[in-house]
């Protein structure tokens, strides 16, 4: 419609130019000259703090261009030390196809692709959404993004500003789903400043990121005193979520609002805890449980006694889901098995390795193991004043499917999430923020990096490198350089990533 009507078309495109938009295929952007004054306004705002501030930025930028390079080329040498020695040889074809298609996809879009692209990897885990990052995390996915390219270019422009260049606008585009800000400057009056005005500049952004991690770090580090009003800590583990697959769901499962205190013998005070618990439940064998001689005998009942295809031993054959079949060993030190109702020999009993943990007050006892599969354990979680979850699984099933939190409300109308999306939003801001600065950093082609390289060039090296053809010569190789290491890094880390 717009390419058969003229009219139409300059009145489309009269609208997008009054509002400021830009719109193109899987890209649009919206700038403004609303913020003009105040971006002045912090230009203007104590000049010493801000020439002191910048002074700071430029310093830490010129060493995280160095320590960037440093950082990739380590990170570079693990993924392929990695990858030689986990990566099938059949998937070579397929890791060639994955570096081709990355690095044709960098000719465009490139400072965005390889911002997006480096942020995901340097995810905890390296999350990556539609990949291993779940949907409920999204929202803070990309609003740490955006704040911190906000953050980054807030610093462009009030360092512009303090450095007497005009500032004509900010805006925010998206590309595809990533989100971002930018800042137009204007041109010639940055090229007409010294180098070293230049590197205060283009600094503050890997700079004003840096800060924006600290500070997120320094919240999430002193949130227990922060909320401490609110909600008290150290008690124990909240309930906040439970999957419905979960196989904690259930009548005598957990619940929302549940605060748990133990797992096994294992004390939980924090989430941390419940996590620390659970891994070494994980890693360490079954453990027993102490019982009497004369229990055992009224508790057992005869049954078949047979192998399962991983070579464990079962006894329960009435498939009840109140039984399980433990191993034990008499004073002849034969190995036996009884299929015993799980929760009458649990309840009150202390948990044990071998025989002589149960030999108290002269009464003969056995310490008997739930025989499972492996990797299977029989956890008891306690959640008082609730009776004690019994349960039957993988540890990491457990940790994967409950969510928790290590907030207990002081009140009963203060919610038990914020706590948990205060903190989850300071990690995520901590994790990006410092991805932008690490990304920025590196010497590399339409990244900040190029930018701060050839201005530093060009403050240390004109006294030793008189013609400028030549200066400009050491910053090409160097970004070309730059801008490979940081293609290596992205296409092997995305490999790696898919290759999983």
């Amino acid at each position: 419609v717009l390419q058969s009507s003229d009219s139409l078309k300059a009145s489309y495109e009269d609208w997008l130019l009054t509002y400021g938009l830009s719109v193109s295929p899987f890209h649009m952007r919206w700038q403004t000259a609303l913020f003009n004054r105040q971006f002045y306004n912090w230009g203007r705002w104590k000049p010493r703090f801000l020439y002191l501030w910048f002074s700071i930025g430029m310093v830490f930028g010129i060493v995280a261009m160095f320590g960037s390079v440093i950082l990739l080329g380590k990170t570079l040498m693990q993924t392929l030390t990695q990858m030689l020695t986990e990566a099938p040889k059949a998937q070579n074809d397929r890791m060639l196809q994955v570096v081709v298609s990355v690095l044709k996809s960098l000719l465009e879009n490139f400072e965005v692709i390889l911002t997006m692209c480096f942020v995901l990897l340097s995810c905890p885990h390296q999350q990556v959404p539609g990949v291993n990052l779940p949907v409920s995390q999204l929202t803070y996915f990309f609003s740490a993004i955006l704040i911190s390219g906000v953050i980054h270019e807030v610093g462009h422009g009030v360092a512009a500003i303090r450095e007497q260049v005009r500032f004509n606008g900010f805006g925010i585009f998206i590309f595809i789903v990533y989100p971002g800000a930018f800042v137009d400057l204007f041109t010639t009056h940055l090229q007409l400043i010294s180098p070293v005005q230049q590197l205060r500049i283009f600094c503050a952004g890997v700079w004003h990121n840096f800060v924006l991690g600290i500070a997120s770090l320094m919240v999430l580090l002193l949130l227990p005193a922060i909320l401490f009003p609110f909600y008290y800590t150290g008690v124990g583990a909240l309930v906040t979520e439970v999957a419905e697959d979960s196989p904690a769901n259930g009548p005598r499962g957990l619940f929302v609002g549940d605060l748990v205190t133990n797992l096994q013998d294992c004390p939980v005070y924090s989430v941390e805890d419940w996590n620390s618990c659970l891994g070494d439940i994980s890693e360490k064998s079954q453990v027993g449980y102490c019982i009497s001689a004369a229990t055992l005998q009224q508790l057992s009942f005869p049954a078949r006694v047979y192998r399962r295809l991983d070579g464990t031993v079962e006894c329960c054959s009435n498939n009840s889901l109140t039984d399980i079949c433990f191993s034990y060993s008499n004073n002849l030190d034969n190995h036996l098995h009884a299929c015993l109702p799980a929760r009458k020999v649990i309840e009150a009993s202390k948990v044990c390795r071998t025989n002589m943990d149960c030999q108290k007050d002269s009464v003969p006892s056995f310490c008997v193991t739930p025989s499972l599969e492996n990797q299977t354990r029989l956890i008891r979680v306690k959640h008082p004043p609730h009776i004690d979850m019994l349960y039957v699984g993988h540890p990491m099933h457990l940790q994967y499917t409950v969510s928790l939190s290590s907030f207990v409300p002081r009140q009963n109308f203060l919610s038990i999430d914020l706590p948990v999306v205060i903190e989850t939003f300071c990690k995520y801001l901590i994790s990006l923020s410092g991805a932008l600065a690490v990304i920025n950093a590196v010497p590399c082609f339409a990244l900040d990096g190029q930018w701060i390289l050839n201005s530093f060039l060009e403050a240390t090296l004109s006294s030793l490198i008189v013609e400028k053809q030549n200066r400009e010569l050491v910053g090409f190789l160097i970004l070309l350089a730059g801008s490979a290491l940081l293609a290596a890094n992205v296409a092997l880390g995305l490999w790696m990533v898919t290759a999983r």
